[in-house]
C-alpha cells in the first residue's frame, strides 16, 4: 500500500471538498481548523511511535472529522464526515477492517462518545487540544461563539462563557502525553473565563429566536427585486466604466499617433518653413495635454488594502471592494466575509456602498474625459487656424517679396 499517495490524495480531496461547498456560518470549524487538528494529531501520535497502519487510520480520521459540518445539522455531522469518508477510500483500501477503524476514530469525536482505544483517543485530544492552550481564549472561544449565533441566534456572551466552562470542566484529557502538556493551562483557562464572567455586566436576553415580523422584514429584504436591481445597477456602472476606459483609450492612440507624425515629419520641416514653428507647437501642446488628461481619467487608484475586527464589527468596511482586503491574509478575509454574509443588513448595505462608489469614480473619469476632448476638440481648431493663418502670412510675404528682395 503507498502510504504517501493516500495522504496526498486524502489531503488534496479534502482541501477541495471545503472550498468547493463554502459554508458561510462555519467560522470555526473550517479548513483551517481541520488542518490544525491533522498536526495535533501527527504531534500526539508521534509519542507513541504507531506503525504506519494505525498512523493511516488516524490522518484519514483527522482529515475527514469535520467534513460533515459542510452538508448535515452539526447533531449529524459525525456520521456525515463518517460518510464522506467511506465513498471517497472504498477506491483506495480495500481492508474492511481499516476503513471501519477509520469511522470509529471519526464517530469517537462525538461528545456523547468515549473513546475506546488509543487510536480515537489521539484524535479526541488533538480535536481539543487548544482546551488547554492560549489559542482557547485568544481566537477559539469568540470563533466557536460566531458559530454558534450564525446558526441559533443571539445568546449573551455571559451565558456563553458559563457554558464554556460547564464544558472545560466535564472535560478530560485522554493521553498521558495531552494530560501532561495542556491540562494546566486548562485550568488557567476556566479560572480566567469564571473571572470575565464575574466582572461581566448582565445583558439583556434577547429571544434566540425571531418574531415573526423581523422575519417577514428580513425576507423582504432578500427579495428577488432588490437583488435584480443591484445587479443590474452594478452592471450598467461596469458598463459605462468600459465605455469611459475605450473613449480614454481611443483619446490616448490618436494623439499618440499625431505626436509620432509631428516629431518625425514635421519637426524636419521647420528648419525650412521657419513660420510653421508656432502652430505646430500648440499642435503639440494640445495632443500631450489630452493624453494627460485621459491617463489621469483610467490610471487606477489604491487605497491600504487593510480593514480590521473593528471595522468588520461596525460595518464600515466596504469587502466587495478589492482596494480594502488586498494586504490582509486570507483567513482574515475568508472569516470577515462569513459575518458579512449572515448579516444582511451589513451585505446589502455593501452592496449598495458598492454601486455608490462606483458612481464616484465614473464621475471622476467622464469629467476628466470631457475635458480631454475639449482640449482635443480646441487643440484641433486653433492649430488649423494657427497653420492656415502662417501659410497666408507666408504667402503674402512671398508675393510682396523677389527673391533678392526687391518688389514685384
Amino acid at each position: 500500500m503507498d502510504y504517501s499517495a493516500i495522504y496526498k490524495k486524502v489531503e488534496e480531496y479534502v482541501t477541495k471538498l471545503f472550498e468547493r461547498t463554502p459554508h458561510p456560518k462555519l467560522f470555526y470549524h473550517n479548513l483551517q481548523h481541520t488542518v490544525r487538528v491533522v498536526g495535533r494529531t501527527k504531534e500526539i501520535a508521534a509519542h507513541y511511535h504507531l506503525i504506519e497502519n494505525d498512523m493511516l487510520v488516524l490522518t484519514v480520521a483527522a482529515w475527514f472529522h469535520d467534513t460533515g459540518y459542510l452538508f448535515d445539522e452539526v447533531s449529524l455531522h459525525e456520521e456525515k464526515s463518517a460518510q464522506l469518508m467511506r465513498e471517497f477510500m472504498k477506491d483506495e483500501v480495500t481492508d474492511a477492517d481499516l476503513l471501519n477503524n477509520i469511522e470509529e476514530c471519526i464517530m469517537a469525536t462525538k461528545a456523547s462518545i468515549k473513546p475506546a482505544n488509543l487510536l480515537q483517543q489521539i484524535l479526541v485530544d488533538a480535536d481539543t487540544y487548544n482546551f488547554g492552550t492560549k489559542e482557547l481564549l485568544d481566537t477559539t472561544n469568540k470563533q466557536v461563539y460566531d458559530e454558534f449565533v450564525g446558526r441559533n441566534g443571539y445568546i449573551s456572551k455571559k451565558e456563553w462563557n458559563r457554558q464554556t466552562v460547564k464544558m472545560l470542566e466535564n472535560h478530560h484529557y485522554y493521553t498521558s502525553y495531552t494530560k501532561e502538556l495542556l491540562t494546566d493551562r486548562k485550568k488557567k483557562n476556566i479560572k480566567k473565563l469564571k473571572k470575565n464572567i464575574e466582572e461581566a455586566p448582565e445583558e439583556a436576553k434577547q429571544p434566540l429566536i425571531p418574531d415573526k415580523q423581523s422575519l417577514k422584514a428580513a425576507n423582504n429584504l432578500t427579495t428577488k427585486g432588490i437583488q435584480t436591481m443591484l445587479r443590474l445597477t452594478s452592471e450598467n456602472h461596469m458598463k459605462l466604466s468600459d465605455m469611459a476606459d475605450g473613449k480614454a483609450n481611443i483619446l490616448i492612440s490618436v494623439n499618440a499617433i499625431i505626436i509620432s507624425v509631428i516629431l518625425s515629419v514635421l519637426m524636419r520641416r521647420l528648419q525650412q518653413d521657419a513660420y510653421l514653428t508656432i502652430p505646430t507647437i500648440i499642435f503639440l501642446s494640445s495632443s500631450v495635454c489630452t493624453i494627460v488628461v485621459a491617463i489621469l481619467a483610467t490610471r487606477p487608484k489604491v487605497s491600504s488594502g487593510r480593514f480590521s475586527e473593528q471595522d468588520i464589527d461596525s460595518k464600515k468596511t466596504n469587502l466587495l471592494f478589492f482596494g480594502n482586503f488586498y494586504k490582509c491574509s486570507q483567513e482574515e478575509y475568508e472569516r470577515a466575509m462569513s459575518k458579512m454574509m449572515v448579516d444582511s443588513e451589513y451585505l446589502y448595505g455593501s452592496l449598495v456602498k458598492d454601486i455608490y462608489q462606483l458612481g464616484v469614480v465614473l464621475a471622476r473619469k467622464y469629467r476628466l474625459i470631457r475635458w480631454a476632448y475639449n482640449i482635443f476638440m480646441f487643440g484641433i481648431i486653433i492649430s488649423v487656424i494657427a497653420f492656415a493663418i502662417a501659410v497666408i502670412m507666408s504667402t503674402n510675404a512671398d508675393a510682396i517679396t523677389s527673391p533678392a528682395g526687391s518688389p514685384l
